[in-house]
C-alpha cells in the first residue's frame, strides 16, 4: 500500500513540473505519460495534481479521463482489499 501512496505522490508532483514547464516555456511531459500515470494506479495523484496546479482542466481527455481512472484505480484497490483479506 506504501508503494501506491508514493506512485501517487510522484504522479502528483508530474503534473506539477508539467505545469510548471509549461509557464516557463520549458521541455514538457507528453500528454500520453501524464494519462499512462494516471491509468497505473496513480489516479488519484492525477486528480489532485490537476487540482491543485490547475492543469490539463480544460482538456476533456484529462476532465473525464482522469476521474474515470482514479475511480478504476480506487476500485482495484478495494477489490484487492477484499480479495486478500
Amino acid at each position: 500500500m506504501e508503494i501506491l501512496v508514493i506512485w501517487n505522490i510522484i504522479v502528483f508532483l508530474l503534473y506539477g513540473i508539467d505545469k510548471y514547464n509549461a509557464i516557463h516555456k520549458k521541455w514538457r511531459i507528453s500528454e500520453k505519460t501524464l494519462l499512462l500515470a494516471a491509468f497505473f494506479m496513480g489516479g488519484v495523484g492525477a486528480f489532485l495534481g490537476m487540482q491543485f496546479f490547475r492543469h490539463k482542466t480544460k482538456h476533456v481527455k484529462f476532465t473525464v479521463g482522469v476521474p474515470v481512472m482514479m475511480l478504476l484505480n480506487l476500485g482495484v484497490i478495494y477489490l484487492l482489499g477484499k480479495v486478500l483479506t
